[in-house]
């Protein structure tokens, strides 16, 4: 099975300093809803991992959360991709959970959900924490400079083995996957 694991905001939309508050400031980076819809069409089961701290600190409730979601799958679709799945933690920075990235649940609950190990899959982030929680399962970390990549990029200390991408249509040209 060929499967990629995406952050959202930062990777597929463009971050915003506060947070996004509703789907109105929700907007695909250029280029992101067709690199999306190219990896769909090479095989690829697209799956977004992501934090929500937002949701935790009760700055964002479920259904303005869900309807941020919807106006990006629907996006998503009407480009010619899908996305397979969501998985997000919703919980704040100081609640001690282990999905929140850098920790791995998610990941754990990905490779459970779809049966595989992780090991070589890449992982798509903007963040340290989504470099540091794909490599502590064995997949392959890889920097979009989009978002906050490039603060990422330039602040070090990225875990070995971390490519690095301007954004997620770089990543899908690196697999020779054409439009």
């Amino acid at each position: 099975m060929k499967l990629i694991i995406l952050d959202r905001n930062g990777v597929i939309n463009q971050a915003l300093d506060t947070y996004i508050k509703s789907p109105d400031e929700w907007l695909p980076i250029p280029g992101s809803l067709q690199a999306i819809a190219r990896l769909t069409h090479a095989g690829y089961r697209v799956v977004i991992a992501m934090n929500c701290a937002t949701i935790g600190r009760g700055l964002l409730d479920m259904s303005t959360f869900n309807a941020i979601n919807d106006k990006m799958f629907r996006l998503v679709q009407q480009s010619g991709g899908r996305i397979d799945s969501l998985f997000f933690c919703p919980h704040a920075d100081g609640n001690k959970c282990t999905c929140r990235k850098p920790d791995i649940g998610m990941f754990e609950e990905i490779s459970q959900r779809y049966g595989i190990g992780l090991d070589h899959v890449l992982a798509v982030g903007d963040s340290l924490r989504d470099l540091q929680a794909a490599a502590k399962v064995g997949a392959t970390p890889a920097l979009v400079l989009t978002g906050n990549g490039k603060n990422t990029q330039k602040a070090g200390k990225l875990p070995e083995g971390t490519q690095i991408f301007s954004d997620l249509a770089a990543v899908v040209d690196s697999f020779g996957i054409s439009a």
